[in-house]
């Protein structure tokens, strides 16, 4: 059964940075595409960043783009994400899925990302 722990989330200041990690167990990353989803109270869950099982390709939420880097290390088992000039708008709650890159079939259980204006 995969386990995937989420971290690194916290309060940042508007401009600033954060890296997500997303620690994995029971699955291998390397083998299984695997995305970033945020989610906002009493809001659908919304797709941030995307990457395929081999790393070569990636995809990213308009909102996103050009800021934010979806990457995986594959001797920690550990997916990441690399947000940069951070705007109040992307407060949420990030979730890390495994399986799927549009549609993933496990999720961690969050982090908090809060950014102050």
């Amino acid at each position: 059964q995969v386990q995937l722990v989420e971290s690194g989330g916290g309060l940042v200041q508007a401009g600033g940075s954060l890296r997500l990690s997303c620690a994995a167990s029971g699955r291998t990353v390397s083998n299984y595409a695997m995305t970033w989803f945020r989610q906002a109270p009493g809001k659908e869950r919304e797709f941030v960043a995307a990457i395929n099982w081999s790393g070569e390709y990636t995809n990213y939420a308009d909102s996103v783009k050009g800021r934010f880097t979806i990457s995986k290390d594959n001797t920690k088992n550990t997916l990441y994400l690399q947000m940069n000039s951070l705007k109040p708008a992307d407060t949420d709650i990030y979730y890390c899925g495994i399986g799927s890159m549009i549609t993933p079939n496990s999720w961690g259980q969050g982090t908090q990302v809060t950014v102050s204006s």
